[in-house]
């Protein structure tokens, strides 16, 4: 349990080993088939709490300017935090090893009855169940963010942009990170 000065959570000092930090990945990647991130928030955050709830959506945000999956990116990050190199490679192993195998095991089976009905249907029901869990967790992170409720204008005008008005994603890169920049550059400047 991590103690808290003037109501400011503190984290814990982090994995106690490397070994820690690997189990806990496979762990989350094991869990997390199709949706990590709602497993990845609860067990750092919440049952670990090796970082705050604001860090992690910070290092979530950095994460995901990075080529490669979200999760993955933060698992290296968080062991490279804790650890160096060897924890960064180490939360990456945890990260894919396993999963790795079962997601080649289960390939090997989907492709022998992905034709029957019910594999179709399941599948069908999967989807819908990340998309709720993407969504709740989302929810759950924007709580992090009271402070700074003024630039999810950015988010909504993306999403609109990309997901309603189908503009490219680099062209949407390319207008609103520079927007986005300049605007918390100019609004840091005059907190100062």
């Amino acid at each position: 349990m991590s103690e808290a000065i003037n109501g400011i959570p503190i984290p814990a000092p982090g994995p106690s080993s490397l070994s820690d930090l690997f189990w806990t990945f496979t762990r989350l990647a094991l869990h997390g088939f199709g949706g990590v991130l709602p497993w990845a928030q609860r067990v750092v955050v919440e049952e670990r709490r090796w970082v705050t709830r604001e860090e992690f959506v910070e290092l979530l945000a950095f994460s995901q300017l990075l080529p490669g999956p979200n999760v993955v990116n933060l698992s290296i990050i968080l062991g490279d935090r804790y650890f160096g190199w060897r924890g960064a490679v180490v939360g990456l192993m945890g990260m894919l090893a396993v999963p790795a195998v079962v997601v080649l095991a289960m390939f090997l089976l989907y492709a022998q009855y992905s034709s029957h009905p019910i594999v179709q249907q399941s599948m069908t029901g999967m989807a819908a169940v990340a998309a709720g869990l993407i969504m709740a967790t989302a929810i759950k992170l924007a709580s992090a963010l009271r402070k700074r409720w003024r630039w999810l204008a950015f988010g909504v005008a993306t999403f609109v942009l990309i997901a309603v008005l189908r503009v490219p994603l680099l062209s949407m890169l390319v207008v609103m990170l520079p927007l986005a920049l300049t605007a918390a550059w100019w609004a840091e400047g005059r907190n100062q």
